[in-house]
């Protein structure tokens, strides 16, 4: 499937394929900061989550407008969208509910994504309209991958290695990520594993993620840096988002997802009412709700 691009300041250039209205490459002069996508580990690059983030209970709740059946991560990724502008440094994706997206999610929306190439960064932001005559539960997420190594001055696959990244917070605190129940996908936040004790920096590892996902909860000031030892990596700011998702496959994958959420997976004390569930969003009819986040190359 044919791709767009577009480029903008400080030799930033984003490529975009319809399908899932996915980012495909993140560049800054000929620096991939994007993972590309490796069936060894894992395929997709971007992915956009909607109506879901992660798993429902047996892929299945209840809702006002009758039962949802939902695979991981929702339907956005798997359809194809319109471009719905090319303008300058942006592009724009429209998907809207069909017939098709009704069977699985009985719901009339609008899902707008756009990418914009800003000052010093790209904006990724969706737009989530109900079109239909019933309140519209969702959650929206991102799901970007970054290498690591990342590209910069004097950095290479050569001489880096991924234990020498690390995740940076605006000031130091404390968090404990929940577990996730290895037979259903679904998140535990009574069992708890401590990540962070007054500080400020998570240092990397791929045992970190022998877990599978680590989720975090209001993290301080909604931002964070995925840095290298050279100082170089990945700013994502991610304001009005509840939840960030880190995540590597499993096997010493090479790179590391940063994941904007408005909600999360179902956990085990929620039951399968899908309005219920932590982070969802309630969208009256005729109504739009912008989500945003930004990627800041370091």
């Amino acid at each position: 499937m044919d791709t767009h691009d577009v480029a903008g300041n400080a030799g930033i250039r984003i490529e975009v394929s319809p399908l899932g209205a996915q980012l495909m490459s993140l560049k800054v002069g000929d620096g991939e900061f994007l993972w590309q996508g490796d069936g060894r580990w894992w395929p997709r690059r971007a992915p956009v989550l909607f109506p879901i983030v992660g798993n429902i209970r047996d892929g299945q709740a209840e809702s006002a407008q009758g039962r949802i059946s939902l695979g991981r991560h929702g339907l956005a990724r798997n359809h194809t969208f319109a471009l719905e502008r090319r303008d300058g440094a942006s592009l724009s994706y429209v998907l809207s509910s069909s017939k098709e997206t009704r069977r699985q999610y009985p719901y009339d929306f609008d899902l707008r994504v756009s990418y914009s190439v800003v000052e010093g960064g790209v904006r990724q932001e969706f737009l989530v309209t109900n079109t239909g005559d019933e309140t519209l539960p969702y959650v929206v997420g991102g799901h970007p991958a970054f290498n690591v190594p990342a590209p910069g001055p004097e950095a290479s696959a050569a001489n880096e290695d991924f234990s020498q990244y690390r995740l940076e917070f605006s000031r130091p605190w404390t968090y404990a990520t929940p577990s996730i129940d290895t037979r259903s996908g679904l998140l535990d936040f009574d069992n708890r594993i401590d990540l962070l004790d007054a500080s400020d920096t998570l240092p990397l590892s791929h045992q970190l993620f022998s877990i599978d996902t680590l989720v975090f909860e209001d993290v301080p000031d909604r931002t964070v840096r995925l840095v290298g030892p050279r100082g170089h990596g990945m700013r994502v700011d991610f304001e009005g988002f509840d939840y960030l998702g880190v995540w590597s496959a499993a096997g010493g994958a090479p790179f590391v997802a940063l994941e904007p959420w408005t909600g999360c997976a179902t956990a085990l004390d929620e039951d399968d009412v899908f309005e219920r569930k932590r982070g969802m969003s309630l969208l009256a009819p005729g109504q739009t709700q912008a989500h945003a986040f930004v990627m800041r190359p370091l």
